[in-house]
């Protein structure tokens, strides 16, 4: 059942407001951890607050918030329950797309944005496929969209579909039968025939994503809704450009796994602050060496605080990094949120390990950073390559 439309504006939040709904959100993280279903109260909550629509342009009520303040209110939903930052993300990436205003058909685009801006039009974009894994490291779909008389047929897999079973939107990467193919977006209403969602995501973390394969079977859509076909040459990223939808992605992952590594902290704290060993009179928090791996864990979190906010101002000033730097940004701030959550459980032993504790859960879930793409060989090469290319 999708989120029901509300007439709130989008805002941007202030810091109480975000802190408040860090908490909302955390009370119910273990549970969605546990049952693996799509976090549908979370985005009654989003939606009641009107940050659905955070990235929409202000001309269609959207607040059009850019880099600064969209990864504000990521990283505060991901420090609550990070899989339904994943979620949310993938709609605030596609109002903050500038190519949507030029490739889609204004009506159409102007319908989802007025959506997403009434709590509902949750989008997501469905690329990765059994056999081609994910599109980053090239090849044709084999997802396969059929011009007929009123539309398109289209007929796929597509795994690793995050909301897939919350979403109001389908949008999917498939190419054409023509005799050149096009490829490109799809837009599919996830209620059409021809749709089959296998409930086959059952992962270490993030399992609140709903990740499932969705089937595609002679699914109808219609004419207008081939949003964006272009020859495959087109689809291919400019050499040392970062822009629209890979920008996002960069800085957006790195917030949302930042966002795990300080809820793990925050609770780390309160542990070490509390737990007062039978041989000891004092907490484990007053232990130099304790002191000295916690301050291990701050210099972590403040080198990806530093990396990301400065890239998301540079963004907004129109100072657009490569692509080789904006997904290094990605891949050290990864690397970092994972050590961090790694030395509390240094620090914890056995209780670190328990699902009594959330360190456990949050340890699990930031390790699912690695798999984003491009992971870390595509990000090092492209580094390694430009580097010794001076």
């Amino acid at each position: 059942m999708a989120t029901q439309p509300l007439d709130v504006p989008a805002r941007l939040p202030d810091d109480a407001q975000l802190t408040e709904l860090t908490h909302k959100l955390a009370e119910t993280a273990e549970q969605y951890d546990r049952s693996g279903e799509f976090p549908r109260a979370n985005f009654d909550l989003l939606a009641k607050e009107g940050l659905i629509g955070l990235t929409v342009s202000g001309r269609l009520g959207g607040a059009g918030a850019g880099f600064v303040d969209t990864l504000r209110v990521l990283g505060a939903v991901a420090k609550g329950e990070p899989s339904t930052a994943l979620i949310l993300f993938m709609t605030y990436a596609f109002h903050a797309a500038p190519e949507k205003g030029g490739r889609w058909p204004s009506a159409l685009y102007e319908k989802l944005a007025r959506e997403a801006v009434a709590g509902r039009g949750l989008i997501g974009t469905f690329r990765v496929e059994p056999e081609l894994g994910t599109p980053v490291r090239g090849g044709l779909p084999k997802t396969l969209a059929r011009q007929v008389e009123d539309g398109w047929r289209i007929s796929g897999e597509k795994i690793y579909s995050t909301g897939s079973t919350g979403l109001d939107w389908f949008a999917v990467w498939a190419r054409t039968d023509e005799a050149e193919p096009r490829v490109g977006l799809f837009l599919v209403e996830p209620r059409s025939e021809g749709i089959t969602i296998v409930p086959e995501w059952d992962h270490l973390g993030m399992r609140a994503t709903v990740s499932h394969k969705v089937v595609f079977d002679d699914t109808p859509t219609p004419a207008a809704w081939a949003v964006d076909l272009r020859p495959p040459a087109e689809w291919a990223p400019k050499p040392g450009e970062a822009n629209g939808q890979s920008l996002w992605n960069a800085l957006a992952i790195a917030t949302i796994y930042d966002g795990v590594a300080r809820a793990a902290r925050d609770w780390l704290a309160g542990y070490l602050n509390s737990r007062v060993p039978a041989n000891l009179s004092a907490s484990l928090a007053t232990l130099a060496r304790v002191q000295e791996k916690f301050g291990e864990i701050e210099a972590l979190l403040q080198v990806n605080s530093t990396l990301i906010t400065s890239a998301a101002e540079a963004a907004d000033r129109g100072e657009v990094p490569s692509a080789v730097q904006a997904n290094l940004i990605k891949h050290v701030a990864n690397t970092n949120a994972i050590q961090a959550v790694a030395i509390g459980l240094e620090l914890t032993g056995n209780p670190g390990i328990s699902r009594n504790n959330p360190l456990e859960r949050h340890y699990r879930d930031v390790l699912c950073s690695r798999i984003h793409s491009p992971q870390a060989d595509t990000v090092l090469v492209a580094a390694g390559k430009a580097g010794l290319a001076q």
